[in-house]
């Protein structure tokens, strides 16, 4: 039975430390998670269940590796679209359909409507952009990076 309490129970002391140990520094190790468990004295399967909880209630909405695309030679851009009111959500729903889209996210402007694009290639990214304003009609606009600043984020639970 699906506990709608627990689903929306924010992260207790256990799960701060956990998302505080996972930001930065990952082991690059055969086992990662049983050295962070360790670490934080618990069990890898108790550090694998809270991550996957946190996860589903949405505490965390992504937990990954970031990689440099164009290192691998793919391509990202940033990309928007200004979408009419009445056809957001069809529109949110057709963007978001794409594996190739990230990030989608509503803004108060013309252009109300910011994602990600990554793709295996440079040209996938022309590929999408044209396969998104076949689907939904509206036209996407690309902003592609320019300068590249690294910028170190950790956020403390």
């Amino acid at each position: 039975m699906h506990d709608a309490a627990a689903s929306t129970a924010p992260p207790d002391e256990t799960d701060r430390r956990l998302i505080n140990a996972l930001q930065g520094d990952f082991p690059l190790v055969a086992e990662p998670y049983r050295q962070v468990a360790e670490a934080l004295d618990m069990s890898e399967t108790e550090l694998l269940r809270r991550l996957d909880s946190m996860l589903e209630r949405r505490v965390l909405t992504r937990f990954g590796p970031m990689f440099q695309i164009e290192r691998a030679g793919g391509a990202f851009v940033l990309a928007a679209m200004s979408v009419p009111e009445e056809s957001f959500e069809r529109v949110v729903a057709q963007v978001n359909a794409f594996p190739e889209v990230a990030h989608n996210y509503r803004r108060e402007h013309a252009l109300n409507m910011w994602f990600v694009l990554a793709t295996a290639t440079p040209q996938g990214i022309a590929e999408t952009i044209a396969a998104i304003e076949a689907a939904t009609g509206l036209q996407v606009f690309a902003f592609p990076k320019e300068r590249e600043y690294f910028v170190e984020m950790k956020l403390h639970a």
